[in-house]
């Protein structure tokens, strides 16, 4: 873990059997990436992430794709995850909460947050196919799961409609990233205060 003082930043580093990852955010950026996970559809899903949450993110991951996709994608929503609480620190100032209906083509996808430290993940969106190219698309829920429960985010997704299932994915992912990127960013009326009549986010 690296926070620099005065700055929302943190870097992980990850290693398993199965995977190892270098992960590194930094709350206040303008969206910038760095992706390199092996899963090309996956990178490209990281990279709406950061591009609409306006976080910065850098993300390195070899996995043992020969077996398959999962613990890449899993592994990789853990150190994202862990790394975005770090950059929170105490979570002082954050506005908390965001919510957002987000609209691709034909789909519509609902995204709702609360950066409470307690994690919760509940996720309603039914895929028309079981892959996107060569991506599993159950591998979408997975990586929610692992991100939310380790960046300690209450978390609600929901498709309303949709047909294609790149759409539903990538409406998923930009709609969390917005609103993932509202609920951190600093409200100047309480800049040194936790959000919470508890006194702390934990």
């Amino acid at each position: 873990m690296a926070i620099t003082a005065g700055r929302r930043d943190a870097q992980v580093h990850r290693a398993t059997k199965e995977t190892s990852i270098r992960v590194r955010v930094d709350l206040d950026g303008t969206g910038r990436s760095t992706i390199s996970t092996g899963v090309g559809f996956f990178d490209h899903m990281l990279d709406q992430l950061a591009r609409h949450s306006l976080i910065d993110m850098e993300v390195e991951t070899k996995g043992d794709l020969h077996i398959d996709d999962h613990h890449t994608v899993e592994d990789t929503g853990i150190a994202l995850g862990q790394a975005v609480r770090q950059a929170l620190g105490e979570r002082r100032g954050i506005r908390r909460y965001a919510s957002l209906d987000l609209a691709m083509d034909e789909c519509l996808t609902r995204a709702a947050v609360d950066v409470s430290g307690r994690p919760f993940l509940v996720f309603k969106a039914e895929f028309r196919t079981q892959k996107i190219g060569t991506f599993d698309t159950e591998l979408v829920r997975e990586f929610f799961q692992a991100f939310a429960q380790n960046a300690g985010l209450t978390l609600h997704i929901q498709t309303l409609y949709g047909e294609n299932s790149h759409h539903i994915a990538e409406t998923c992912f930009k709609a969390v990233a917005r609103v993932l990127g509202e609920a951190v960013s600093l409200d100047p009326r309480q800049a040194d205060l936790v959000p919470s009549t508890k006194g702390m986010l934990a």
